[in-house]
C-alpha cells in the first residue's frame, strides 16, 4: 500500500514545512559545486632533442660500463631546483607547476649512454653481465638553476667523472665538468638552459674519455713490446 505525506495546515505554514524539507539537500548539491576549481596539472620537461653535432668525437674503440649517475639527496627528485642569490641563499627551492619526467640523474644518465653508443664499441649498463674494458663513473654534483636578481639567471650542470679499468680495478683518470649558461628567469628558460649544458658537458665528457682511453691504450701496448 501506497503512503503519502499529507499536510494540514495554513499555506504559511506549508511553506515553512517545505523549506525544511528541501533546504539540506540543496545545501549538499551546492557543496558539491560550490569549491575551489581543480589545479591544472604541472608542465613536465626532458632535456629536449640532442644538440647539433653533439655526438660528432673521435672514436672510442673500447667497450664501455656506463652506470647510473649517482646525484645527492637534494637532486634527487623531479622537481626543477633553483636558489634565490639575493635572498636565502642557502635555501634549495623548486618551480610549484613545473617538473621533469624524471629525475635529472636518469634523464642525463639516459642521453650520455646515447651520445657514447654513437662512438663507442660499446655502451652497457650495469647488471646487463656483459664484459666490458673500462667503467665510466659520473657523480652529479649541481643541475640547477641560480638567480642573481629576480630578473637575471643562470643555469649550472656539474659532474665529476671517473674513469676505471675494470681488467685491473685502477683508476686511469678522474675531472670534474662545470657548464654554466645564461637563462631565462623562469621555469621554461632554466629548462632550455640546462638541456644546451647538458649538451655541452657531454661533448667535454667524450673528449675527455677519448683522450684518456688512448692514452692508455698506447701506454699498454708500449709495456707489452
Amino acid at each position: 500500500m501506497r503512503r503519502y505525506l499529507r499536510f494540514t495546515g495554513s499555506t504559511r505554514g506549508f511553506g515553512r514545512w517545505c523549506r525544511r524539507i528541501l533546504t539540506p539537500g540543496l545545501l549538499v548539491l551546492g557543496a558539491c559545486t560550490i569549491g575551489p576549481p581543480p589545479k591544472d596539472p604541472p608542465a613536465t620537461y626532458d632535456l629536449g632533442p640532442p644538440g647539433a653535432g653533439a655526438a660528432a668525437n673521435s672514436g672510442i674503440r673500447a667497450t664501455l660500463l656506463v652506470p647510473s649517475i649517482a646525484a645527492p639527496v637534494w637532486l634527487d627528485h623531479a622537481g626543477i631546483a633553483y636558489r634565490l642569490g639575493y635572498h636565502d641563499l642557502a635555501r634549495h627551492q623548486v618551480y610549484a607547476n613545473s617538473r621533469w619526467v624524471a629525475a635529472p640523474a636518469a634523464l642525463l644518465t639516459q642521453r650520455l649512454r646515447s651520445r657514447f653508443s654513437a662512438v663507442a664499441a660499446g655502451v652497457v649498463a650495469s647488471g646487463e653481465g656483459v664484459r666490458a674494458d673500462y667503467a665510466l663513473h659520473l657523480e652529479l654534483e649541481d643541475f640547477s638553476q641560480f638567480f642573481e636578481t629576480p630578473a637575471t639567471s643562470r643555469v649550472s650542470v656539474a659532474a665529476r667523472a671517473s674513469l676505471v679499468r675494470i681488467s685491473d680495478r685502477s683508476l686511469r683518470a678522474q675531472r670534474s665538468f662545470a657548464v654554466r649558461r645564461a637563462a631565462a628567469p623562469d621555469a621554461a628558460g632554466a629548462v632550455a638552459a640546462l638541456g644546451e649544458a647538458s649538451d655541452e658537458l657531454i661533448r667535454e665528457l667524450l673528449r675527455w674519455t677519448a683522450e684518456n682511453l688512448g692514452a692508455d691504450r698506447r701506454t699498454h701496448e708500449k709495456s707489452a713490446e
